[in-house]
């Protein structure tokens, strides 16, 4: 049964950073893709970033957090880290890990929700102005 747990959260300040990872177990990790989500209060859960199976050489980021957010992963821990710089209120969510559906599952170069299957419960971030 795929685990997938998310910790790095908190309350932090316009123009703070922060660190997420997301720790997997019950897969062959790096088989997968991965991707990180948020949900903002009463919105949708939308993508945030994406990275590809294997080395993570094809990484994707969603408009509003490109140039300031890094995805990265570790294969060899079955982690998986999103390093949030210069954080704005806007990105106060609750985000998500997630693994896409399929092993060695292609990454289109716009990823979306339903390319990925396993969730985890979630870390919230919360930016204050």
């Amino acid at each position: 049964q795929v685990q997938l747990v998310e910790s790095g959260g908190g309350l932090v300040q316009t123009g703070d950073s922060l660190r997420l990872s997301c720790s997997a177990s019950g897969l062959s990790f790096s088989r997968y893709a991965m991707g990180w989500f948020r949900q903002p209060p009463g919105k949708e859960r939308e993508m945030v970033a994406a990275i590809s199976w294997g080395g993570g050489t094809t990484k994707y980021y969603s408009e509003s957090v490109k140039g300031r957010f890094t995805i990265s992963r570790d294969n060899a821990n079955s982690t998986m880290s999103l390093q949030m710089n210069n954080l704005k209120p806007e990105d106060t969510a609750k985000y998500y890990c997630s693994a896409h559906r399929y092993p060695m599952g292609a990454m289109s170069s716009a990823p979306r929700k339903a390319d990925f299957a396993s969730w985890g419960q979630g870390t919230q971030v919360t930016v204050s102005s």
